[in-house]
């Protein structure tokens, strides 16, 4: 990916901050805190590294579960990153970095917690092996990701099948190579953990998956007049009123070795 496709990319989350803080930040919390509780107390010293931490759910969490961690958020997004800043403002030991998150320093960090940035990055895979590398000796790391595949029938099943017939699916190989990028570690935990998530209605979904979710670069690289038609589509097989659904993610614990 260029420069100028981060930026893009950077710009697209910038639009997207304050929606994604306001829909998608209750609706991913569970996720968020089974992340981060993953991590144990037995780390060895140095900061908690928070890549692709967008406005910082994860804070809250770490903070109650390592007291007197030193705690680095980074994000792409100058618009998230603000929205991050905020929230960590009484803290002094927590800080927000704004760039490339898919990069970390080797042996930087006492852990490594991501939750729904992973599958964000342009090169997945690489990113895992460079967050495992940044790990210290017995440091610990717990991503959780979106996969190819995240329920029958839900929401997000239902729009990527409307966006299909338009847009060619992306290349997901990289979700083989997850595994052989943690070499290394010693893999603790990787499983599918799933929670229920409701929705007002279709409509307003889509709205947030378009306006303030994956989806907000699509909308500035194709148009209204394409995101209205997708919609139509996309309101044509969903169901009426409330929509409860229960997505499962990917969740990955590996711990340096020694």
């Amino acid at each position: 990916m260029t420069a100028e496709d981060l930026a893009r990319l950077a710009r697209g989350w910038d639009e997207a901050a304050d929606g994604y803080e306001a829909y998608y930040v209750p609706r991913f919390a569970p996720w968020v805190a089974t992340a981060t509780r993953a991590l144990p107390s037995d780390l060895p010293d140095g900061p908690v590294l928070v890549p692709c931490c967008g406005t910082f759910p994860e804070l809250a969490v770490l903070l109650e579960h390592l007291p007197g961690r030193e705690i680095v958020g980074i994000d792409l997004s100058a618009g998230m990153a603000a929205k991050a800043r905020r929230r960590a403002a009484d803290h002094p030991l927590v800080r927000v970095a704004e760039g490339d998150a898919s990069e970390l320093e080797p042996a930087s960090a006492a852990a490594v917690v991501s939750v729904f940035g992973l599958q964000q990055l342009p090169a997945p895979d690489s990113a895992l092996r460079s967050w495992a590398r940044a790990l210290r000796p017995a440091g610990v790391l717990s991503v959780v990701y979106w996969p190819h595949s995240t329920e029958p029938g839900g929401p997000f099943t239902v729009l990527s099948d409307v966006l299909r017939a338009h847009v060619p699916a992306g290349d997901r190989s990289w979700e083989e190579r997850l595994s052989p990028a943690l070499e290394g570690t010693v893999v603790e935990r990787d499983e599918q953990v799933s929670f229920p998530m409701t929705h007002p209605d279709a409509d307003t979904f889509f709205t947030a998956h378009t306006r303030s979710g994956p989806m907000r670069p699509l909308v500035d690289a194709r148009g209204e007049e394409f995101i209205a038609m997708l919609r139509e589509e996309f309101l044509r097989r969903a169901p009426e009123g409330e929509w409860r659904h229960r997505p499962h993610a990917r969740h990955i614990v590996a711990r340096a070795l020694d």
